[in-house]
């Protein structure tokens, strides 16, 4: 559920920014429509153009990987980031965090089901990328419990931290899985672990 965003993915020289984004609305049609194991030739059919020609536009298929992870990980990073720095009390912001991870994921299943373990599993730098936004938002969070004074110990921090995102990402991942649970159960019995785990 990741942090600062990774290092923009850069366009090949004279290609066109607005058919680098119209290629980039394809793929994002193609994978919530077909799944997470949509082919890149679909995705190319989609966008009027050939396989080569997109990934001309991208380097690589790696290049249209990591651009999609920029597309829809920077805005979800932006909304935790703007949660997890409101004026509400703990338990509020915890909950407002949880519930836009939570409703993020199963409004774009497919789409986080390609990013998270298609992109991540045949693309190595991807990987990276998208754990180390991850590891960073663990280490906005320390920041926070530490200036707040929910915990003084800055090591203790890192380790509540990193293992509240871990928990909330493992979760949302069981999730998933289980269609049947609600909304509210899931974000109110994750609330109480985010808060217990930051305040015993």
């Amino acid at each position: 559920m990741a942090l600062e965003s990774a290092q923009p993915t850069r366009p090949a020289r004279g290609r066109s920014p607005e058919r680098r984004r119209a290629i980039l609305d394809a793929a994002d049609r193609v994978i919530q429509r077909d799944g997470p194991d949509a082919p890149m030739s679909a995705i190319a059919a989609e966008a009027g153009i050939s396989k080569p020609i997109l990934y001309r536009h991208f380097g690589d298929k790696g290049g249209l990987y990591r651009s999609l992870a920029e597309r829809h990980v920077d805005p979800l990073i932006d909304r935790i980031r703007a949660e997890l720095h409101g004026e509400q009390t703990l338990r509020l912001r915890a909950r407002a965090t949880v519930g836009a991870y939570l409703q993020m994921i199963r409004r774009n299943l497919n789409l986080y089901r390609f990013l998270m373990d298609r992109a991540t599993s045949e693309d190595p730098q991807t990987r990276g990328d998208v754990g180390m936004m991850v590891r960073r938002l663990g280490e906005e969070l320390a920041g926070m419990l530490v200036s707040e004074g929910h915990i003084l110990d800055p090591l203790r921090a890192q380790i509540v931290a990193h293992s509240v995102v871990g928990m909330v990402q493992a979760a949302g991942e069981w999730w998933l899985e289980h269609p049947e649970v609600g909304d509210e159960v899931v974000i109110d019995d994750l609330t109480d672990a985010v808060v217990g785990a930051i305040t015993r």
